[in-house]
């Protein structure tokens, strides 16, 4: 009897403690912080550094070929229309032009010589005191010869135009950015020497980042103002995008008018603020992140179980604190914020209601 009841002590002894292994096996709840999703609008944006730059810009070249012998301008300078700027040696076109002024003298003194006979010829005839045929003679020779004047006076006027562009003027007034020519070298017909910046109408360019246009092209009105100094913000407006996309940088070029009270000088380094069209999504803060084999992805509470599972989520933006997601969640679902680093999946969870 007394085994019996020794035997009955050790069973029940067993028993708990098979019970109490049991309790602390099972984990208490995971402690995190969860945020309710919410739909809201945003409106993606960036600040695109970008400079002042004139409207216009021209690059004068030389229509012939030589050596540079003078220059007068430099890089900065401020030029009037039709001021020189640079001169190649014109020895070769002087002469050229020496020899087609010599060619005209001589024509115009053949035509005169037969004008002359032509005249004389003219008064013979009615008189019958030559043939007919020495008349024609007479004239034929008179308009060869005044054919001949004629390219005489075009060869002159081409001699004239060619030691004309032995001289690089500037089309119109305006401001010069750069210089690819130095006094003694020797330049090709149309290779760039100037770049000349017309006086006028000034734009800010900027070079944003393809994937900004992603969803549309911005919006008209930009916020834009030097970097040295913000308080000068001005609002303009977009006056071009560029059609094609710089495929070593991958970047569009935009264009924003300046109006005409900012006239800030060309080279002023500027930000823009641009900004797309609001658009719908659910914002998360950055800590609410997680990854999914590499992928984007939140951990969302099941409010009946209280256990999370891991959601892949489509991010449309990455901003500077939070990231806005477009699907994969839906408004009002728990996601957790913190204490989400250990987590695994249906794994259960307590947090506090605020």
């Amino acid at each position: 009897m007394q085994s019996f009841r020794l035997l009955g002590i050790g069973l029940a002894c067993a028993v708990l403690a098979a019970c109490e292994d049991k309790a602390e096996v099972t984990p208490p709840p995971q402690m995190v912080r969860v945020v309710a999703v919410s739909k809201t609008q945003y409106q993606p944006g960036a600040e695109i550094t970008g400079e002042v730059k004139a409207r216009i810009q021209t690059e004068l070249s030389f229509r012939i070929s030589g050596r540079v012998i003078e220059r007068w301008v430099d890089v900065g300078s401020h030029v009037r229309a039709g001021e020189i700027l640079a001169r190649l040696n014109d020895t070769e076109q002087q002469a050229d032009l020496d020899v087609a002024r010599a060619a005209l003298e001589s024509a115009q003194a053949v035509v005169n010589q037969k004008t002359l006979a032509f005249e004389r010829a003219r008064a013979l005839v009615k008189s019958q005191a030559i043939p007919q045929q020495s008349f024609d003679e007479a004239r034929k020779e008179l308009t060869s010869a005044q054919a001949s004047l004629e390219a005489a006076e075009a060869a002159l006027a081409t001699a004239e135009d060619a030691l004309s562009y032995t001289e690089l003027k500037a089309d119109t007034d305006g401001i010069i950015t750069a210089r690819t020519l130095e006094v003694g070298q020797v330049v090709s017909a149309a290779q760039s020497a100037f770049t000349l910046a017309h006086d006028g109408p000034r734009d800010a360019v900027f070079d944003v980042f393809e994937s900004f246009f992603l969803g549309g092209p911005p919006l008209a009105d930009v916020e834009v103002a030097p970097v040295g100094d913000r308080t000068l913000e001005v609002h303009a407006a977009i006056r071009e995008i560029s059609p094609v996309i710089d495929t070593k940088a991958g970047t569009i070029r935009i264009k924003v008018g300046f109006p005409q009270d900012a006239q800030w000088p060309l080279g002023t380094p500027v930000v823009g603020k641009l900004r797309s069209s609001p658009r719908s999504g659910m914002v998360l803060p950055f800590n609410a992140i997680a990854s999914d084999k590499g992928e984007p992805a939140v951990w969302r509470v099941n409010n009946e179980t209280r256990s999370v599972s891991l959601r892949k989520v489509a991010v449309a933006r990455y901003r500077k604190s939070d990231f806005v997601v477009t699907s994969g969640i839906a408004p009002n679902d728990l996601i957790v914020t913190e204490g989400g680093k250990f987590l695994k999946e249906g794994e259960a969870v307590a947090w506090e209601d605020k």
